[in-house]
């Protein structure tokens, strides 16, 4: 089959039913996103098919076939995305940082269809992202530091 991973073409053989992040991890080597929990409880394995966030564990690759895949490789040069990651670094969001590259992922897709969050608006769209490390204040002060730099 064919997959677009950050803006390029792979020709995938795999077993259709493969989940999406071991074909991302094992077949085309992009390591970013993180294994958790396998069952789409954690969100350390979300990424953007056509611009939402799914979670890779148990998305099968036949059914992102044809749609465009993006991962946090794939983030860059996307003013959205770079605004995050200034602000998660000025911020020093991450503390271990295993969980980050699915709270990116998920704080990208909010900031880019809700440009001014709210806290509940916050709330809900990174529930299902845990952080063992409990940063939760973090990555809310660096979505709302990420949406003021938009603004401005």
């Amino acid at each position: 089959m064919k997959l677009t991973v950050n803006d390029r073409e792979f020709t995938i053989d795999a077993d259709p039913e493969m989940p999406l992040l071991w074909v991302l991890r094992d077949v085309i080597g992009l390591t970013g996103t993180k294994f958790g929990c396998g069952a789409a409880q954690c969100g350390a394995c979300t990424v953007h098919v056509d611009g939402q966030p799914i979670r890779s564990c148990v998305t099968p690759v036949s059914a992102v076939e044809g749609q465009k895949v993006v991962t946090i490789e794939g983030l860059g040069g996307n003013k959205v995305a770079d605004a995050v990651i200034t602000a998660w670094t000025a911020l020093d969001v991450p503390q271990c940082g295993y969980c980050q590259s699915g709270q990116v992922m998920a704080a990208v897709a909010l900031l880019t269809e809700t440009p001014k969050p709210s806290d509940a608006d916050i709330d809900a769209a990174m529930d299902g992202n845990l952080c063992r490390c409990a940063t939760y204040q973090r990555i809310r002060a660096g979505i709302h530091e990420a949406a003021r730099t938009l603004e401005g």
